[in-house]
């Protein structure tokens, strides 16, 4: 008579989305990037008046769309230059010079606090906070429009290039102008080896999988003889990591309906 051992363990796999919090499979690509994009730190030069740079070189940055400018200045403390990395707006061109400050001019690639510019400036790579060295509106082709100034609470208002109004403490500095390298996504694929080397250069994402496409082993969705969900996709946001697939904690779904209300607004 044969001893029947019982072994426990869990059946089943980890899906992506669980191999993707811990594996480092999933890590950026950041060998051949160019370095972080951030504006100046903030110093008192940039506080009171301006300090001046010049455009050394406007490179391609690998996994980004944009192109980015290697600006450099006199450091004001050490017989030394200071080089830093800006988003590249339109128009930038090498030997240009650059002005960081609160009295700098209203040119394309300079740096202001938003208190110095009008309503109605297209600007780019803005701060959430000050002295946080950019934030908003970096990727390419695209630009924030400030909408207004509240100059009793100190703040302003600016449209994001995703259409939604957030309002900043108006002291942030932004960066006049529309970041380069705008269209870039008008221009089909058209082969999945430009896909293949588009996403090696940022990181692991490319090709996805469906999963409905996947086995039930691998995936809550998959399985079945015809390629359906079989459940609500909606899930619960406290719901275990492997079944957290789908449209998690959502609120509501389906297509949006009518006119957005958002664009009539008061400002």
């Amino acid at each position: 008579q044969p001893i029947v051992r019982f072994s426990y363990f869990t059946m089943g796999k980890y899906v992506q989305a669980q191999r993707k919090g811990k594996s480092p499979i999933f890590k950026a690509h950041v060998r051949t990037r160019k370095g972080a994009v951030k504006l100046r730190s903030l110093d008192y030069a940039e506080k009171q008046g301006y300090v001046r740079g010049v455009v050394k070189e406007i490179l391609h940055d690998p996994g980004r769309g944009a192109p980015v400018a290697k600006v450099q200045f006199l450091n004001a403390y050490r017989y030394q230059r200071d080089t830093e990395l800006f988003v590249c707006t339109e128009g930038m061109y090498t030997g240009q010079f650059v002005y960081c400050g609160k009295k700098a001019t209203l040119n394309v690639g300079n740096v202001l606090p938003l208190n110095m510019v009008p309503e109605g400036t297209i600007v780019c790579n803005i701060e959430t906070a000050r002295g946080d060295r950019g934030a908003f509106a970096r990727c390419s082709g695209t630009f924030a429009i400030v909408v207004s100034h509240d100059e009793d609470k100190g703040s302003s208002r600016i449209r994001l290039p995703s259409g939604g109004k957030k309002t900043v403490p108006s002291n942030v500095r932004a960066q006049i102008g529309i970041v380069a390298g705008g269209g870039r996504t008008d221009k089909p694929m058209l082969k999945a080896g430009r896909a293949y080397h588009k996403y090696a250069v940022k990181r692991n994402c490319w090709p996805k999988i469906r999963g409905v496409a996947k086995n039930p082993v691998e995936h809550p969705f998959g399985g079945g003889n015809h390629q359906h969900i079989g459940k609500p996709s909606t899930v619960g946001q406290a719901r275990p990591a492997g079944r957290k697939v789908g449209l998690i904690g959502a609120r509501r779904t389906g297509r949006l309906r009518g006119v957005k209300k958002t664009a009539q607004d008061k400002d």
